[in-house]
């Protein structure tokens, strides 16, 4: 079982920047793979980025490609999203996901736990 706590989300002008932290429970970190989702409201949840095992492999939504990096730390149980020159279409929830799987995958039915999720929202 492991527990996803996200952190990091807030209210930000567009063009600005915010890093997204998820926090996971367990000793077996660095046996998931880990993505990252977004809800806007009234739309369905859509991927954003996913990072495999060793972090040496990344998937971006075209979306955010160039702007958004995924990275993890095994050491530290934790993995992240830096957000870059963000725009409005960038608000929503923002939910930290893990794959019971070293390989990565842009599928949320990939995914096997969720956390809370954390709200982004950005101001033109």
């Amino acid at each position: 079982q492991v527990q996803l706590v996200e952190s990091g989300g807030g209210l930000v002008q567009a063009g600005g920047s915010l890093r997204l932290s998820c926090a996971a429970s367990g000793r077996t970190f660095s046996s998931y793979a880990m993505g990252w989702f977004r809800q806007a409201p009234g739309k369905e949840r859509e991927f954003v980025a996913a990072i495999n095992w060793s972090g040496a492999g990344t998937y971006y939504a075209d979306s955010v490609k160039g702007r958004f990096t995924i990275s993890r730390d095994n050491a530290k149980n934790s993995a992240y999203l830096q957000m870059n020159s963000l725009k409005s279409e960038d608000t929503a929830v923002y939910y930290c996901a893990a794959r019971r799987s070293r390989l990565a995958t842009m599928s949320s039915r990939g995914h096997d736990y969720w956390g809370q999720g954390t709200q982004v929202t950005v101001s033109s």
